[in-house]
């Protein structure tokens, strides 16, 4: 399976979207360590943060941003 794609955003924000496109969350830079926040939407678009298909690996922890790791610890790899 393809890896989930990192946007970068800033030097401390990728945004992380599933391979056909959507958006489930963001992989942040907190002090050393880069965490996976998720996202979601309801109906109206607003973003439910913590929310979306992802919720349960909300907080999900990494030492760098790698997209391989990330997606295999997410479940897509």
């Amino acid at each position: 399976m393809t890896a989930l794609p990192l946007h970068p955003v800033n030097a401390d924000v990728y945004s992380v979207h599933t391979p056909d496109g959507a958006h489930v969350g963001y992989l942040k830079r907190i002090g050393t360590v880069w965490k996976f926040k998720a996202v979601g939407y309801d109906a109206a678009g607003h973003v439910i943060p913590g929310g979306g298909p992802l919720t349960d690996k909300h907080n999900t922890a990494l030492a760098a941003p790698d997209a391989a790791e990330l997606s295999a610890r997410l479940g897509f790899g």
